[in-house]
């Protein structure tokens, strides 16, 4: 395809496509740093001469980005400690059930609620290493015309579709391995004690949360944080350009 004729083809889609969900997808620049300049160097009428970035050369080089960024965040997230020993990531006593947590603190039971938060912990980075390939799947079915629009995108706007087409399959890949973990390390076990030794306290209203489910939900949010942090490093900072794919698409700005 000659470059004009690429060049027309991007703008038209950059002007009638409504479906990104923000009005910046009308502007000369959309503000979202090397990747909204990428867009507006293959998009303006004199893309021919502007960098010589083919429809390929674009969604190659985004996919090969998010491919760096999923890679680095699901290895970060595997190790040990990944979760547990990141603020951003750690998961804690079950919200509804903190009331659980504090009462058997105060009663001498601190060891075993940190005990239990240790395996929630343990079995989401068990579960993170089965993520790469179900974001891999995401990123290779990306189309060119969801590249323009996270390209455009806000500075997470990647993350936001990687969340939209493979977070579902995340939770459904993470379920049973967190289940299964949370078995091995005991989890199960120390939550039904302390669960059973709260409400043999008098009065107090009986709790007794999806473990497994919130493991797992947990475990999928905390990804994505850490993919959330990948993108914009990738966006702002050309030494976490690491291919001599991003590279090249990256220089053309």
């Amino acid at each position: 395809m000659k470059k004009s004729t690429l060049s027309a083809m991007l703008l038209a889609m950059t002007i009638s496509t409504t479906s990104f969900g923000q009005d910046s997808t009308r502007q000369k620049s959309s503000g979202s740093g090397i990747f909204g300049k990428i867009l507006d160097a293959v998009t303006q009428p004199s893309a021919g001469t502007a960098g010589g970035l083919s429809s390929t050369d674009i969604a190659s080089g985004l996919k090969e980005a998010l491919r760096v960024g999923v890679t680095n965040g699901s290895a970060q997230a595997s190790k040990v400690d990944g979760y547990f020993k990141n603020p951003l990531l750690k998961i804690a006593f079950p919200p509804e059930a903190q009331n659980i947590a504090t009462k058997l603190r105060q009663i001498g039971f601190s060891k075993q609620v940190d005990q239990f938060e240790l395996s929630l912990n343990r079995a989401a980075e068990d579960a993170a290493k089965k993520a790469a390939p179900v974001f891999v799947k995401a990123i290779t079915s990306m189309s060119i015309q969801d590249a323009v629009g996270i390209l455009q995108g806000q500075d997470d706007a990647a993350t936001q579709y990687l969340r939209r087409t493979s977070g579902q399959q995340l939770v459904t890949e993470f379920t049973p391995i967190i289940d299964s973990t949370l078995k091995k390390n005991n989890a199960t076990k120390y939550y039904s004690d302390l669960v059973n030794t709260y409400n043999k306290i008098p009065f107090v209203k009986k709790e007794n949360p999806n473990l497994t489910e919130y493991a797992t939900n947990k475990a999928v949010d905390g990804l994505f944080i850490l993919v959330a942090q990948e993108e914009k490093k990738i966006r702002e900072n050309p030494a976490a350009r690491v291919t001599d794919l991003l590279k090249r698409v990256f220089s053309k700005q």
